[in-house]
């Protein structure tokens, strides 16, 4: 169909659709050449494109990411960040081969759409939302590659899980053309945590604001990732521009190559090299890398403000892109498993193996802080929901479901297996979540230990100080390689919780490394200052 304009007095229900084509023929009096035809969008067109991409998402990295972060393996001095980062690439490689997930949390999904003037619907009666969340909807239920749901309605109050993992949260555009443009992002709740906004003031450095903060935000949001940063408009534009701005591909190189064109793209150059002078680097563990990109996007704003939000991606970077114009569904094409750079890693000849069915506290006092630990035996897993319902439980004086004397508690929420999986992808969430339960854990259960990902804050390594205890950290972002240690699983307690439950695990060889020992040193505040000194030290000379 093409646009009505002022020539045209034909209805709209005079225009016919072609045989066997979703386009739609122009009425006779209608100047084709000047109005574009309209394209007629089918439902399933959109519910199938929007399910395939966010299934192709789950276990294939954008090749620009990998490619990002195999080059910053290769540069890697730090030995912890580049353990890290071999693991992240193997991680990716092997999700690409099992077509499994890359990290447990499969997401909120986020779209941006853009709608084209030209657009019409057929006749299914449901919404552009509905279309799309009823995609989502099939995405993270298919049963050959089953998705964690992670979605809570009444946030404030009962935080309910959907089971499906909709609503998505999605943006739209009205705009020129006869095509739908989407979108589609699976955002990871560890690094969308970590996103920070402020108001400045007109004359105040964006740069400075930046390299102040990013420390803040700690190692939870998994780097390296990218950094999405909306400069203007009002505060939630600002917003809506740093998630946006996420979805382009890694290129910052290309732009140091070139050079900048525009403000914009000078303070990617400068905020590119300040935060990587951060010496923060993968995981927090201290190194030359802590962001493979950094993205700006800006809005004209009012004379008083000057609106900015940063918002980070994961080592889970997942985004894909397609266009649909009425001839059917936009399905992604695989990538070649060549793509992937071949690495290997092992946990080195001076790693520890432990016992976890006999181990006891001396043995937990006499891990170092860096050492790198094989976990085998039995463990328990626990995160937010189970942390609060055992608090509750102590608070009231009852017994609890299962007993954690003497045990270690893995932060997880895992994806449910498929076909001969023990168990899904099992990677960490982020530790400090449970910071403020950790004090009464490990003074009324006898918990000897904690596995999660990126730091402990200051009331968590108080506590592990207090109690002798250790807290040890696992690789965020691989998670399906985290899961193949894992040989046995059931749920044991807090069924209802669905991936919040309380598991056991029986693991083999499941590494990890001591993040805070039993004196209280946190590698993630030694190896940071550390690289930090170091950076500084090569810009020098």
């Amino acid at each position: 169909m093409c646009a009505l304009g002022a020539k045209s007095s034909a209805p709209l229900d005079a225009i016919q659709t072609q045989t066997g084509s979703d386009k739609l023929s122009c009425p006779t009096d209608v100047d084709c050449d000047k109005d574009p035809v309209m394209t007629m969008i089918r439902a399933d067109h959109v519910i199938d494109s929007v399910a395939d991409a966010l299934q192709f998402i789950s276990y294939y990295h954008p090749l620009d990411f990998i490619q990002a972060v195999n080059a910053a393996y290769e540069r890697e001095e730090s030995q912890a960040a580049r353990d890290a980062l071999a693991q992240i690439l193997i991680n990716s490689r092997m999700s690409a081969m099992g077509r499994r997930p890359i990290c447990q949390d499969t997401g909120i999904v986020t779209v941006f759409v853009k709608v084209g003037m030209q657009v019409r619907w057929d006749d299914s009666g449901m919404s552009l939302s509905d279309m799309i969340n009823e995609g989502v909807r099939r995405a993270y239920t298919h049963p050959d590659n089953v998705l964690r749901a992670s979605i809570l309605a009444d946030p404030a109050g009962a935080r309910k899980n959907t089971g499906d993992n909709t609503p998505a949260v999605i943006h739209y555009e009205i705009v020129p053309g006869n095509t739908l443009d989407i979108q589609v992002a699976a955002k990871g709740g560890g690094s969308e945590n970590k996103s920070k906004m402020v108001m400045l003031n007109p004359s105040d450095s964006i740069v400075d604001w930046v390299v102040k903060t990013v420390p803040t935000m700690g190692a939870g949001w998994c780097p390296p990732g990218m950094l999405g940063i909306g400069i203007g408009g009002t505060a939630e534009k600002a917003a809506v521009m740093a998630k946006e701005s996420l979805m382009d591909p890694v290129d910052i190189h290309e732009l140091k190559a070139r050079g900048p064109q525009s403000t914009a793209e000078e303070l990617r150059l400068e905020i590119f090299e300040a935060v990587n002078n951060l010496g923060i680097g993968a995981q927090g563990l201290g190194g030359l890398t802590t962001v493979l990109d950094v993205k700006v996007k800006d809005y004209p704003t009012h004379a008083a403000s000057k609106p900015v939000a940063m918002i980070p991606n994961c080592a889970a970077t997942r985004h894909a892109h397609f266009i649909l114009d009425g001839t059917g569904p936009a399905l992604q094409q695989p990538p070649s498993l060549e793509d992937w750079p071949e690495i290997t890693w092992d946990a080195g000849p001076n790693a520890r193996r432990v016992n976890l069915d006999t181990l006891t506290h001396d043995e937990v006092m006499s891990w170092q802080p860096g050492e790198t630990l094989l976990l085998n035996g039995t463990m328990l897993t626990g995160r937010d929901a189970a942390h609060k319902r055992i608090c509750d439980m102590l608070n009231r004086g009852e017994s609890l479901p299962v007993d954690l004397t003497g045990k270690l508690i893995y932060y997880v929420g895992p994806v449910d297996p498929v076909r001969d999986e023990v168990v899904g992808p099992a990677g960490p969430t982020t530790a400090t979540r449970m910071d403020k339960f950790t004090e009464q854990v490990l003074a009324e259960t006898g918990l000897f230990a904690m596995v999660g990902k990126a730091e402990r804050g200051p009331a968590a390594i108080d506590a592990i100080k207090k109690h002798k205890a250790a807290y040890l950290m696992a690789v965020g972002g691989a998670a399906y390689l985290v899961a193949q240690a894992i040989k046995r699983a059931r749920v044991v307690a807090f069924d209802d919780l669905g991936m919040e439950a309380i598991h056991e695990f029986v693991v083999e060889d499941m590494p990890v490394t001591v993040a805070v020992d039993s004196q209280g040193t946190s590698v993630h505040q030694t190896g940071p200052a550390e690289w930090a000194q170091k950076i500084a030290a090569k810009q020098i000379a």
